[in-house]
């Protein structure tokens, strides 16, 4: 399936870009700006709510691409949406804390921000059961209960607008010098360890407590994945010996 870029008025050769594991994406070529094509499952509501999440980042000295608007004005489009391309060198892991300052500018600047619509937070879910990705009704009862209670051992504290997944591979040398930050289809209202365990080593608490996230996340989306992790998370018992 190929995205509808007529919606767009745009005519241009399309080439698939690779890293993706729960979207497909294409970019154009040849254009003066050029553009990227993402595969979505968010709502339209769930998808114009970054719209100022995204001003503040920029805000916050961080390069994000626009999402561009169809000729009708939607930001989705037969599910698909439409973004600036940009270019630039990929981050390694070991620059990633260079990023701390501008994301604890940005969870202050985006601390009041609403839930986004059809999300809930990591503590949200320890007592309800489906928001975003995560949908914990599908997964094995001693999962859920892992989950739960690496969540309810994060220490309390006051809820932010997070990126979700910050990694190197989301993250760019711009030419100008500017640092870019891509991909935020996981952003949600959360705690703001979600994004600064990823930035510098966290807690075993935290490390915990974002293991059991992706394990959630990726249940029904990537699940080898999920399950090649839940296997750390929640190892299985043995079965009982009889005697």
């Amino acid at each position: 399936m190929t995205p509808p870029t007529g919606r767009w008025g745009i005519a241009a050769e399309l080439r698939p870009l690779a890293g993706g594991h729960r979207n497909r994406a294409f970019r154009t070529i040849g254009l003066p700006q050029d553009l990227v094509f993402k595969s979505t499952r968010r709502p339209a509501a769930a998808v114009e709510w970054l719209l100022p999440v995204q001003a503040l980042a920029r805000a916050c000295g961080l390069a994000v691409p626009h999402l561009r608007p169809s000729l009708a004005g939607n930001l989705v489009e037969q599910g698909w949406t439409c973004e600036d391309f940009l270019a630039g060198n990929p981050f390694s892991g070991k620059e990633m804390p260079a990023i701390l300052p501008m994301i604890r500018q940005f969870h202050a600047a985006a601390s009041d921000l609403p839930q986004r619509p059809g999300f809930l937070s990591s503590q949200d879910l320890i007592h309800q059961t489906c928001g975003g990705d995560v949908d914990l009704a599908f997964m094995p009862a001693r999962l859920v209960q892992a989950c739960r209670a690496a969540w309810s051992a994060l220490p309390a504290g006051p809820q932010t607008v997070i990126h979700g997944d910050l990694n190197p591979s989301n993250l760019l040398h711009c030419p100008d010098g500017g640092i870019a930050l891509l991909d935020w289809d996981e952003c949600r209202r959360d705690l703001a360890q979600f994004d600064l365990g990823q930035l510098a080593p966290p807690s075993a608490v935290e490390h915990r407590a974002l293991l059991a996230w992706e394990v959630a996340c990726s249940w029904a989306v990537e699940p080898a994945h999920a399950r090649a992790l839940a296997r750390r998370l929640a190892p299985a018992q043995p079965p009982a010996r009889i005697r």
